[in-house]
């Protein structure tokens, strides 16, 4: 994540793609508990539907942990993390990996100077588009698992396990359906990406030019919390929608899950579960961040 002339010139792709993916993967186990309860907080819609009066069954961040590790063990608050790993593998690495390349293509190669925030957010925009068509299946399965509960005594699962998710939707449901809710994932990747990355590299280069900062934890530590403000700000609604529509294969398409879900829950409903999603994305950022700039040096004492 350094300046257009920084010293992610000096890493090849290959080792940018490697330390992306490794980080993002590292990012992943850490908050992946956080990341089951935002899913279970946007889901919950379902809970409220025929009884209006119905005690909600998740509050909260913390309440929603507390709810999945009493009622189905802590090993529930990881459930998703294969295809987790799979999604952050590619789609980490290909979405943090090519930020600097693409941004370098979009300013020129002869480019000198800082580069322009409106390009710098142009690459993350690329970058997430392009990482998350590849990855959609990966953040299918992953949320298929993940909202999942605890299910009455003689009902089997859906899916055993990841690989068993992947090949009974492909039965059941065509290979398309790998790709249910591209739209609003690419809307959503995409943004997101652009607000993190964008931020980030902005933050950072801010913060270097102030007198007694350096490039060290502490400056990385402020401009992944920047990063994950700014992506969970913008990209609340259209990962509710996503959510809402892999989760749920009623929905016929973006637009009708966006209305319906306005229409029955409010405009609020775009913003559930905004705590541990920053919490989710704050905290990941913060860790990924950080873990990509060591990892980084590692690559860049190896070439």
């Amino acid at each position: 994540m350094g300046g257009h002339d920084g010293s992610s010139s000096d890493i090849s792709f290959a080792g940018r793609f490697a330390s992306s993916a490794i980080a993002a993967c590292f990012a992943e186990i850490c908050t992946i508990p956080l990341d089951t309860a935002k899913v279970r907080l946007q889901l919950q819609k379902k809970a409220a539907t025929g009884d209006k009066v119905a005690q909600l069954k998740y509050r909260g961040m913390l309440g929603t942990v507390a709810t999945i590790a009493r009622e189905e063990g802590l090993a529930a608050l990881w459930k998703g993390i294969i295809p987790g790993l799979h999604r952050q593998c590619l789609y980490g690495g290909l979405r943090i990996g090519l930020y600097d390349p693409i941004k370098s293509f979009y300013v020129g190669n002869d480019y000198v100077g800082d580069v322009p925030l409106s390009k710098k957010i142009l690459a993350g925009l690329t970058t997430g588009a392009l990482a998350i068509s590849v990855a959609n299946p990966t953040d299918l399965v992953k949320v298929r698992l993940q909202a999942e509960g605890k299910l009455p005594p003689g009902v089997p699962k859906r899916y055993t396990g990841s690989l068993n998710a992947y090949s009974t939707i492909v039965k059941q449901e065509g290979l398309a359906a790998l790709w249910t809710g591209i739209g609003p994932n690419i809307a959503r990747n995409a943004i997101i990406n652009a607000a993190e990355l964008a931020s980030y590299d902005q933050i950072k280069q801010t913060v270097l030019k102030i007198p007694g900062f350096s490039d060290n934890v502490f400056t990385h530590l402020l401009a992944g919390l920047g990063a994950g403000f700014f992506a969970v700000c913008i990209g609340s609604p259209v990962d509710v929608v996503k959510s809402r529509m892999m989760g749920d294969s009623t929905y016929k398409s973006t637009l009708d899950c966006f209305i319906k879900t306005l229409r029955n829950d409010g405009p609020l409903a775009f913003y559930k579960g905004f705590i541990p999603n920053f919490g989710r994305l704050g905290s990941w950022n913060v860790i990924m961040f950080l873990t990509l700039e060591q990892v980084k040096q590692v690559f860049m004492r190896q070439t």
